[in-house]
Parts: C-alpha cells; structure tokens; sequence
C-alpha cells in the first residue's frame, strides 16, 4: 500500500491543478472568449491538436532541436564548470562574468545569434544551448567549491591526474548540485528553444504560438501553451524527485561519515 507520506505530494498536485483550473474559469468568464478560453475548450482544442498530423512535424522539430541544444549545453557547461571550480582563481574572475550573462536577457544576443547561425536549426539550437550552458557552468562550479577540501587533498597527496581527480572525486561528490544544475539548465534550454523558433525559424512548437498570436487564435495560443506545460511540468517532477533523492542520499551520507 502507499504510504500517507507517499500520498500526500500526490494530493497537493491535485489540488494546485484544480485550484488554476477554478481561477482559470473564473478569469473566462470575466474576459470573455475573445481574449481566453475556457479550461475545458483548451483541453478538448490541445486534444484535437495533438491528433492532427499537420503539428507532428513541427512536434518532432522541437524536440529534435531541445535534445541536441541540451546535449550542447551538458557537454559545455560541465566540464567548464567543473575545471572553473577546481582552480580557484579562474572561477573567481569567471563567475561574475557568468552572473551577468545569467542575469541579461538573452534575447539581446538573438541579433547576433541570426548573423552567426542564420535563420534555422542551428540558430534556435544555439539559442537553446546558451540558455543552459551557463546555469550548468554556475552549479558545477559552485558545486566544487562546497566540497569538503579533503577531497583535493587526497587528490594531490594520491598525485592523481586531472581527470582522474574530475572522474573519481569531484564529480561523484558533486552529483546533487551539478543535477540540480541540469535540472536547471533543462528548463532554460526548452526556453531558449522556444524563443528561437518564435523570432527566426519557419517549424516547431514556437513558430506556430507566433503564428496564431499573429492572427490572435486564442484557442490554438492556450492549446500549444498548455501542450508545452505539460510536457515541461511532466519533465520537471521526474527531475525534481531525482534531484530531492541524491540530496537526501548525500545527506545520509554525510551523517554516516
């Protein structure tokens, strides 16, 4: 059987779902359909969506163009991340900088972006990728620096390699904030995306929200709104329960230890 505590976060997503869909209705009929539709006629319309063959290739762009711009952003933003922690004074001068750039809308890089990439692929897959890199870079980063420094001075009394220090000490110690990073970046990524298929692509999920806020479809705006809720609140739970259960690992052993 499932225990009460099992049961209870269960419950309270329920019943946050059911409180935003009340809300939802009640803001319906406030505004009229002109500028929002009702909760059950944006879920009957996202249903009617998702069986259309006509959305599934801009459905696949999507996802294809999130895969490769995450897989960009883990490939750089970790190691860096990593190599910035382990040598102190490089990521004292890095990290303000990589603040900032956390900080500026990204959406003033897309100019540069387009110059660069071109309208397309690349571009939204670059887009993506520097919407993620740089929270992944600050948590592995930040990451090193809270470990306890008797792991580096094992390291160095071992004479262990550099990589041989990344692969067996820092990143197996670090494995709870570097995934909260991930966590992070994930979601920055889906944003970045987004943002470049809305401003410089002609396929995906992000193009057609452009199109229909174009021609102000408030149904298919609220349908591919509530698509793409979905999927990112689906994703973010798996990770948030992955990431709660290294934290309380690492917690129990810190204690055992």
């Amino acid at each position: 059987m499932t225990s009460p505590g099992a049961r209870r976060p269960v419950l309270d997503g329920f019943v946050l779902v059911a409180v935003l869909a009340v809300l939802w209705q009640l803001l319906h009929l406030a505004v009229g359909d002109l500028a929002l539709t009702s909760p059950w006629r944006t879920v009957v319309a996202a249903a009617a969506l998702l069986q259309s063959p006509d959305v599934w290739p801009h459905l696949a762009e999507t996802g294809i163009a999130l895969l490769q711009a995450y897989a960009i952003a883990v490939a750089v933003g970790l190691p860096v991340g990593l190599l910035l922690g382990a040598h102190r004074l490089s990521g004292d001068v890095a990290e303000p900088m990589l603040a900032a750039l956390y900080a500026i809308p990204k959406i003033t890089l897309y100019p540069v972006i387009l110059l660069i990439f071109g309208i397309g692929m690349p571009a939204k897959i670059a887009f993506g990728a520097i919407h993620g890199a740089v929270p992944i870079v600050l948590f592995s980063l930040n990451a090193v620096r809270t470990l306890d420094p008797i792991y580096l001075r094992t390291a160095r009394v071992l004479r262990l390699r550099p990589l041989a220090v990344a692969r067996t000490i820092l990143v197996p110690a670090a494995v709870p904030e570097i995934f909260t990073g991930l966590r992070v970046g994930f979601a920055l990524t889906l944003v970045g995306t987004l943002m470049g298929e809305m401003f410089g692509a002609q396929r995906g999920l992000g193009y057609l929200l452009m199109q229909a806020m174009g021609v102000h479809n408030m149904q298919t705006i609220l349908s591919l709104t509530l698509i793409l809720v979905a999927f990112a609140v689906t994703v973010s739970v798996v990770l948030l329960r992955v990431d709660r259960r290294l934290h309380r690992h690492r917690a129990v052993q810190t204690i055992t230890t």
